[in-house]
């Protein structure tokens, strides 16, 4: 497999374009799929305290024997644990449960504005990157009104923003408004949760190009110059995730893939999950 190229941050870190994600992985399941993921090649692992699962990723990163300093790992605080003290406290929690001694990435899961604490949040994520606990921190489910408030309230500029992101969603306004302030995008869901998998636009461009739909999806994500988070339990199909450096889509697969877009999301909107 060939490696997978870095990105890099506007706090100077840098980050794997594919990473391996565990949402709705069970913990027990969870050291096994990290694992073959790492021996795979993916070095950027995404769970979230939500998930339950970060035991079971911390057990995976450690059993794969690689040097922890080859290993990008993020994890996220819940709407639950919003707010600067139970914040830090969440962190803490969910450092022991990767049995790690740092982050390389620490996102706000949902902004939650009906809570209002999501600017007192980022200052507690501020906090734990000047201790030097978190490499870089982000957030995830930002739209631009929230990203506007947090960088005109606090002094750090998210590094990432994590985004549902596929043909039927590609949230242009949104990754153009990341761009221009120096913020990675980075998609989840990239497959629709599925749904696109079975669509004959996909079906098609797969064929031409004698790849899969999943493929497929993520390369048109790798194409926009986004990070992706692709996720599988199944060792094949782990390993065809990463099988995507060897093509990329042509302008009639842009179109063709463009006129998909719906607006439809398969989460939440953010401006009303966590209410």
């Amino acid at each position: 497999m060939p490696s997978i190229p870095d990105i890099t941050l506007n706090d100077g870190t840098t980050i794997p374009q594919l990473g391996f994600g565990v949402f709705r992985v069970p913990n027990d399941q969870a050291s096994a799929a990290v694992t073959t993921a790492l021996e795979t090649g993916f070095r950027a692992i995404d769970t979230a305290a939500y998930y339950g699962n970060e035991p079971g990723t911390g057990e995976g990163i450690a059993a794969s024997g690689i040097a922890r300093e080859h290993i990008h790992v993020t994890t996220k605080v819940w709407h639950t644990d919003l707010g600067y003290d139970q914040t830090l406290r969440a962190f803490d929690r969910s450092l022991e449960n990767l049995k790690l001694d740092y982050l390389d990435l620490y996102l706000i899961h949902w902004p939650a504005p009906a809570k209002d604490k999501y600017v007192e949040t980022w200052r507690a994520l501020e906090t734990i990157k000047k201790d030097g606990r978190v490499r870089s921190i982000g957030v995830s489910n930002f739209l631009i009104p929230h990203l506007e408030r947090l960088m005109a309230e606090t002094d750090i500029v998210p590094a990432i923003n994590q985004i549902e992101l596929h043909p039927r969603l590609p949230q242009a306004e949104l990754r153009e408004f990341d761009r221009k302030h120096g913020i990675v995008t980075q998609a989840w869901s990239p497959l629709g949760h599925g749904q696109l998998l079975d669509d004959s636009t996909v079906a098609t461009i797969a064929e031409k190009h004698g790849k899969s739909a999943a493929q497929v999806l993520l390369r048109w994500n790798l194409d926009l110059g986004t990070m992706v988070i692709s996720k599988s339990v199944t060792p094949e199909r782990i390993r065809a995730n990463m099988d995507v450096f060897d093509f990329k889509l042509d302008e009639d697969d842009r179109n063709a893939l463009a006129a998909l877009n719906d607006g439809s999301r398969t989460g939440p909107n953010p401006d009303q999950y966590g209410a």
